[in-house]
């Protein structure tokens, strides 16, 4: 065995042992893939049943949304009628009444002035 053989063993035996250096960490890197890759599945296994939840609720509120639109729409005709009604009813009956109220009050002052007058 020469000196070149001895130094070529050398070399394949460093050779092997930094392959096989290098392989550990590949190793370790690959089983933090699969770690990473079943996270990741269990994730999705569990937001999928919140996504279909959240779907649902997202449905459930907007048909909800659609009852109270209808509701406050409904509230501001009636509101707008009570007004109507109320602006009619001053029209008819407010200007009469106030006719009324002015002349009992004149009534009631006339007589009072003539009650005056009597007791003098």
């Amino acid at each position: 065995m020469s000196l070149g053989d001895v130094a070529g063993l050398i070399a394949a035996i460093a050779f092997v042992a930094l392959v096989g250096f290098l392989a550990l960490p590949l190793i370790k890197l690959g089983k933090v893939f699969d770690a990473a890759t079943q996270s990741v599945k269990d994730i999705t296994d569990h937001a999928l049943p919140v996504l279909d939840e959240t779907v649902t609720t997202v449905a459930t509120t907007n048909a909800q949304l659609m009852k109270v639109d209808t509701m406050t729409t409904s509230a501001a005709e009636i509101s707008q009628n009570v007004s109507a009604l109320t602006a009619l009813v001053s029209a008819t009956i407010g200007g009469p009444l106030i006719k009324v109220a002015a002349f009992s009050y004149g009534v009631r002052q006339a007589l009072s002035g003539l009650a005056e007058k009597v007791r003098r």
